[in-house]
């Protein structure tokens, strides 16, 4: 198995993991990547979380810690490709995130980095040699007029030109002789989609002879027109802007998971962004050092939403510390085989209330989800529902693992403001 194939059957469970970008911002350390490395290892891997990935900038020595610089000042090799920075990633002397990505699989963990779309603008104005294409040049291959709206690191790639696929053919190689697992390609799916630079990391990946998961964002406005082609180029595609901890961000997701739902394929995922979960913004670009500001029943009610969608998990606090309360949602297994769903989706929308359905391992899911501000008994009937076995006479909150009596039909809970019950049938 090789190409697109290998990569899907490395993501044929949405993948769960920690990455940097919460918690750190663009300054992240070695120091800090392994903390969290450890404590997954230790305490997450049993239940899935797997992943470790080094979010932007890894390649600036002095990236600041709120904001982008308005000069970007990357490692580079002599092709033009990003480098760690070895005073932030002392392991990394030799040019490589090798030892870093070493250590990470000896905790049994997978390694992955983020990776800006393009060509590093430092690298274009010193017209640095595009490895494997004689005569072209950083310079030639940039795009100036294809450029990130956000941040300022790199000029896009025109793919018409000479060197264009070359180029990231390279980044892709460096990223294989690295042990990287996992891509995060990042300003590709702001409008328009970037599909001829999708597709050419998608085929450099496939030439680089390693099964590296392709994860794409930031979405906005991310149209489900583009589904097929995203399948046949990425595992993951993320389909909204960055997600923090405010409730309204919270709202809005619902719409897009309940859009995006039927879309989902093994290998092939939607991605409803980061958990923005446990102390977040120690150097973030939204906000300051804070304990996440979703309540614990929104927090509930986001893990509940994206294992229902089978979004990709992804932690973003600093796990050393988080809260036991919070670390218990991502160990519910219950709600974890959500990732197994099948025909997962949104049944009842009607003001405040949102029922969603899905069934995994052979049980029922329904979701009773209440987006109101203050804690409300719901009454459901299970023909409404979708439950058809008329010899159920009670069923279990997959969150709580305790009996919810059936009296003649009905299912009747109580439900926090901006809370969920998720009720397990069978």
């Amino acid at each position: 198995m090789n190409g697109v194939a290998a990569r899907r059957d490395a993501a044929l469970l949405p993948p769960m993991g920690w990455n940097s970008w919460d918690c750190f911002g663009s300054s992240v350390t070695e120091e800090e990547v392994v903390q969290n490395a450890e404590f997954l290892a230790a305490h997450l891997a049993l239940y899935g979380w797997d992943t470790v990935v080094v979010d932007i900038q890894w390649y600036e020595s002095d990236p600041g810690h709120h904001d982008y610089r308005e000069v970007s000042q990357p490692e580079l090799d002599e092709w033009g490709r990003p480098l760690p920075a070895v005073s932030r990633f002392p392991s990394a002397a030799g040019g490589s995130f090798r030892p870093l990505a070493d250590r990470i699989h000896a905790l049994g963990l997978r390694f992955g980095v983020h990776m800006m779309r393009g060509v590093p603008r430092a690298a274009a104005e010193r017209q640095l040699p595009v490895l494997g294409a004689p005569g072209a040049t950083c310079a030639s291959i940039a795009d100036r007029g294809n450029v990130c709206p956000w941040n300022p690191d790199n000029f896009g790639v025109d793919m018409d030109s000479a060197g264009a696929q070359e180029y990231y053919d390279s980044l892709a190689a460096q990223f294989a002789q690295w042990g990287v697992d996992f891509i995060k390609l990042d300003d590709v799916l702001y409008p328009p989609v970037q599909t001829a630079e999708i597709a050419a990391f998608s085929r450099a990946i496939d030439r680089s002879g390693r099964p590296m998961v392709l994860s794409l964002s930031p979405g906005k406005q991310l149209s489900t027109a583009h589904a097929e082609s995203l399948r046949s180029h990425a595992q993951l595609w993320r389909i909204s802007d960055d997600f923090w901890d405010e409730w309204p961000q919270v709202l809005e997701q619902f719409q897009r998971a309940a859009r995006w739902a039927p879309f989902q394929r093994p290998g092939a995922w939607a991605d409803a962004d980061m958990l923005p979960f446990g102390r977040i913004g120690i150097r973030g670009h939204v906000g300051r050092d804070r304990l996440s500001r979703l309540t614990l029943e929104e927090q509930r009610t986001v893990m509940t939403l994206w294992c229902l969608l089978r979004s990709p998990l992804m932690f973003g606090g600093h796990l050393p510390d988080t809260p036991d309360d919070t670390l218990a949602l991502l160990k519910r297994l219950d709600v974890l085989a959500l990732r197994e769903g099948q025909d997962a989706r949104e049944i009842v929308r009607d003001g405040d209330l949102v029922i969603w359905s899905a069934h995994a391992r052979g049980r029922e899911y329904r979701a009773l989800f209440w987006l109101g501000s203050d804690r409300r008994t719901l009454r459901a009937h299970v023909d409404d529902l979708g439950v058809r076995d008329p010899a159920v006479a009670e069923c279990e909150d997959a969150w709580s693992g305790e009996a919810v009596p059936i009296d003649g039909g009905w299912v009747e809970v109580d439900v926090p403001a901006h809370g969920v019950r998720l009720l397990v049938f069978g």
